[in-house]
């Protein structure tokens, strides 16, 4: 149960507008009201009637919801909150009594509504097919008062939990804010018109972790970003002159209305990627022994052997390490390797497949989002996830696979990787953090399907030897199924909002 509280705003007759139109998709299709405000009446008499033109006319479901904002003497400025509620595809779809006890409950957590207050606020539950539901309120309460709903994210998050299990729906976790910003539907209309097989957003992502993988400090991470074409923009510190203190990069064929490119924070990519937690990411136990710069290096098919091989050794090593530090008691260490591999993986994914990505992209990006810690906290760096760390720019520098032997070499890793995020999937799910553990086992599933596309890009004669502890965990005895327990590698599509 994916809950989004949307951004505030005073635009009750659109909101309501949009939430009862009619179109040929799955998300718009026999919208109608499954529960409303306590006092308003019977469904029948407020659902809004169709016109002559098709439309539904909303204009008095408007107004009924307006009236407290309008007789307030000192409304807020902006008056509607808008949240929307989808189930995972995996999900039973809930009845119109169960989504409506589901809408009471997450307006009386929001404070909004609280169940038995008759002054509360003003709202209306619409389904508007069978996975999901969108709640409009306005945000003064029929005694006058404004209703500030603070934290009502957390709220509605914490709510949505309890009524996960109520349900036997899929668990989705804590909102622990380990996910990066997601493109906004005009970035994503603008990626089609292009013709961009991505939006700007996740191509300079891609891109910028690629060059925070590769790069061992601020200096060369800027000019790893300028190689790449990327355009950097450097923010100064105000009260120390010279003092880098952000940065921001832009696409040069992404641009505005006038002809400026439109520029994204490092924060704004993803949490991990602001300049502090990169340099947090620079420093290594003893930094005094690295090397400096990098260049562009010629590797040969031998040398490239040679990295691929002892890249499938450290993290052959470290999902060993991890299942000992985390039986241990030492979590901390065991996802501090975690987060180390997911830079191996992310520049496996970046010299094969570039920035417009595929199936070890995808598997890259799910093996991040399993391995955050919240609020994109870096763990501290131990000699292990250090070393990854550095095995990983070894990777990179590498170059593409051209020949059988270093293609079988890169198979082997893939399968060691895959190893590796079903120890992650084993040790989120003890954690108790599901969507985490269901990132980490899709993960797996896309490496083990990669190892197959990837042999098969090369000349015959490379065998997949499957090995049996990449076996996914068996069933319980009973089918009777669980709501805390992750879904299942198979369970492939995922709602694009978790």
């Amino acid at each position: 149960m994916n809950p989004r509280v949307h951004k505030r705003h005073s635009n009750l007759a659109g909101l309501v507008a949009y939430l009862f139109k009619e179109t040929t998709d799955d998300d718009h299709n026999d919208a109608h009201l499954v529960a409303v405000w306590d006092g308003a009446g019977d469904l029948e008499q407020l659902e809004p009637p169709t016109g002559p033109d098709g439309r539904r006319d909303v204009r008095h479901l408007v107004d009924l919801l307006s009236q407290p904002v309008h007789a307030a003497h000192n409304p807020p400025t902006w008056t509607v909150w808008h949240c929307s509620i989808r189930n995972a595809p995996e999900d039973r779809l809930l009845t119109d009594p169960e989504w409506a006890e589901v809408a009471r409950q997450v307006m009386d957590a929001t404070g909004l509504a609280p169940i038995g207050d008759a002054s509360a606020v003003r709202w209306i539950a619409v389904r508007h097919s069978p996975n999901h539901i969108h709640l409009a309120a306005t945000l003064v309460r029929q005694d006058g008062r404004t209703a500030w709903a603070w934290q009502d994210k957390i709220k509605t998050r914490r709510r949505c939990d309890e009524l996960e299990q109520r349900y036997g729906l899929k668990r989705s976790g804590p909102m622990d804010r380990t996910g990066h910003r997601r493109p906004s539907a005009a970035e994503q209309r603008k990626a089609a018109r292009q013709g961009r097989p991505v939006t700007a957003r996740d191509e300079l992502r891609r891109l910028v972790r690629a060059a925070a993988v590769r790069a061992r400090g601020e200096e060369e991470f800027f000019a790893l970003l300028a190689d790449a074409g990327v355009l950097v923009a450097k923010r100064l510190s105000v009260t120390n002159p010279g003092e880098i203190t952000g940065y921001s990069v832009a696409l040069p064929a992404n641009t505005t209305a006038d002809g400026q490119p439109v520029f994204f924070g490092g924060g704004k990519l993803a949490r991990d990627l602001t300049l502090p937690r990169l340099r947090h990411r620079w420093a290594g136990p003893d930094s005094s022994t690295r090397q400096r710069g990098s260049g562009r290096v010629r590797v040969s098919a031998q040398a490239r052997v040679a990295a691929l091989t002892a890249a499938a050794e450290a993290i052959r090593g470290a999902a060993d390490a991890m299942t000992r530090l985390a039986d241990g008691g030492n979590t901390t260490a065991a996802l501090a390797v975690a987060q180390a591999a997911a830079d191996t993986l992310a520049a496996i994914a970046s010299t094969v497949e570039g920035v417009r990505g595929g199936p070890i992209t995808t598997a890259a990006e799910l093996f991040d989002q399993a391995a955050r810690e919240r609020n994109g906290r870096l763990l501290p760096a131990t000699v292990r996830s250090f070393d990854l760390r550095s095995m990983a720019r070894l990777v990179q520098v590498m170059g593409r696979a051209s020949s059988d032997r270093d293609t079988q070499a890169l198979l082997v890793l893939l399968q060691e990787l895959a190893r590796l995020a079903q120890t992650l999937a084993a040790l989120r799910a003890a954690q108790e953090r599901y969507h985490q553990a269901e990132c980490a086992l899709r993960a797996a599933t896309t490496l083990r399907a990669a190892t197959h596309t990837t042999g098969r890009l090369s000349r015959p004669g490379i065998p997949h030897q499957p090995d049996p502890a990449d076996a996914p965990p068996a069933e319980p005895d009973s089918t009777r199924p669980r709501p805390g327990r992750p879904s299942t590698p198979e369970a492939e599509q995922h709602h694009r909002g978790r």
